[in-house]
Formats: structure tokens, sequence, C-alpha cells
């Protein structure tokens, strides 16, 4: 695929990206450029396979998305949304639950503190058993936060990435749940990219919505769901940019976010765009 080319121009010490093209009833196609066995901090693209573990410990009665965690009024969907009334890093809530977008590392990881103990076993077990392993993800590892210190492959984020657009670990409603707003008129700030009005978030995924400017492509639906991550990193799946395919892409880089941002986010755009440009053949 040669829109993957355009990776070869970002001011980045590695990078490593692929693309995932699904038809109607046919395998995976996976475009791929660089080293995609190479390890990385994936940082907050950790909140999404988290979040996906977090809801096989749903849907195998561990607990419910409306169990309460943390503060009075907050449940596990709130945490995995945002809407929990914690900030970015502080066990002290900053507002009531479901008043506003506020990104949090601290409603992930009270969220994730709350499925080990149900679990009766370490998170990071349970996200392996749970999700690594059935996914075949033998690359990735836990390695602190389940916000933000997964260490991953481009290939093994390919593997959750097919997962998400096929679930087979949890149920096709939970993974509709996962991937659709949460309390979709909540107005919140992405960090690094800008406040937006409503802010749709879902459980671990930020949802495209009408937020504009942003990290994801002009072409790519409002429906679009993903993570991008401050060490440089970025992945998206939208089943709907295209008729008839399901579209996956994935790039990850070791430059933090804060030394190229404003490129960065021209970067992950432009290959977003050219990705389903190329795909749709135009």
């Amino acid at each position: 695929m040669r829109a993957l080319d355009l990776t070869a121009g970002w001011p980045v010490p590695h990078v490593s990206a692929a693309a995932v093209v699904v038809g109607d009833g046919a395998q995976p196609l996976v475009h791929r450029i660089g080293d995609v066995e190479l390890s990385y901090r994936i940082a907050s693209i950790s909140k999404p396979i988290a979040a996906w573990a977090m809801l096989v410990a749903v849907e195998e009665g561990l607990m419910a998305l409306d169990s309460p965690i943390g503060q009075p009024g907050c449940t596990l969907a709130h945490l995995l949304a945002h809407a929990g009334g914690y900030a970015f890093d502080g066990d002290e809530p900053v507002s009531a639950p479901g008043r506003r977008r506020i990104y949090s590392n601290t409603g992930i990881e009270l969220a994730a503190e709350a499925v080990a103990t149900a679990a009766a076993m370490p998170f990071e077990q349970y996200l392996r058993e749970a999700v690594l392993e059935p996914l075949g993800m033998a690359r990735t590892e836990l390695r602190g936060s389940p916000a933000h210190a997964i260490f991953s492959t481009v290939d093994d984020v390919v593997r959750f990435l097919a997962e998400v657009i096929d679930p087979t670990l949890i149920s096709e409603a939970t993974a509709t749940v996962a991937t659709t707003p949460f309390l979709p008129d909540l107005a919140g700030i992405v960090p690094g990219i800008g406040r937006f009005d409503p802010c749709p978030w879902g459980l671990g995924f930020e949802i495209h919505g009408n937020k504009h400017p942003h990290w994801m492509g002009t072409r790519n639906s409002t429906s679009a769901c993903g993570h991008f991550g401050g060490s440089g990193t970025m992945c998206w799946i939208d089943c709907d940019a295209l008729a008839g395919s399901k579209l996956a892409l994935v790039a990850l880089t070791d430059l933090a976010f804060d030394a190229w941002s404003i490129e960065a986010v021209r970067s992950w755009r432009e290959l977003s765009d050219a990705v389903i440009a190329e795909v749709a053949g135009s």
C-alpha cells in the first residue's frame, strides 16, 4: 500500500505501521511497513486494550457497567468513558460524575483495580489471560499503569484491531456499546488536540464524531473510533468510511507527541486520508 510510504517522512527515530482492510465475508488483508515486531510503549492506546479486558470481566459476570466504583454515583462505564469526574491524574474527584468529559488516567486505573479485586488476581494477569493470550498478542505486556504503560508491536495491535472489527472475546452487542458514545452530549477536551462540544467517547475508545480539526482523517466517518498516545502512537477503526469495507490503521513511533504535536496531527490526518482514498480507489 503506497499510502503507508508517507511514514518515511515523519521526524521520528523509528516508525512502524499497518493498514487493515476487511471486505464483506473476507479475511483481513493487512498492509505493513517498517519493523512490525519492534516493541514500542503504546502509551494511551493501552486504554482501549485494557477496557476490552474489563468488558470481558463484565460478560463473565465479575461486575457490570453500572457497578459503582470510586466517588458516589460513579460507575465502571463512567470511568471508561472519562465521565467519572476525576482529573488527568489524582485520586480526588474534581467534578460530579456525568457532568463533563474529563480525560483521566486515574479513572482507567480505578476501573482496573476494581476488576483485579473482583477477579482476585492482578490486573496484568487478568489482561493477559482475558485478551492478550486468546488473541495471540505474545509481544504485548503491561508494565505499569493500564492507562498508559502497555508495550506492544504493530502486528500485535493489528490483532487487537481485528478483534474490535469482528469480536470473539465479547459479544457484538457489548462491542457496539464500547464503540458508541456514552453520554454523547458531554463537552470536554481531547488532550493536545482541543476542546469539543460535544466530545464523544465510548468505553475506552475515543469516537471521532464531528470533532474538527482532529487527529483522524477528514475522510474518516463520524463513527470511527480509536486512540492516540503520548509516545507518538495512533490507531483507529472505521467500519463506515467505505461501503463494503471495514478499515483499521495503526502507526507506532518512539518520539513523544509533545515533541512533534503539530506535525504529528498533520501526519496522522494525511496518512489516514491517504489510506482511505487508496482503498476507495480514488
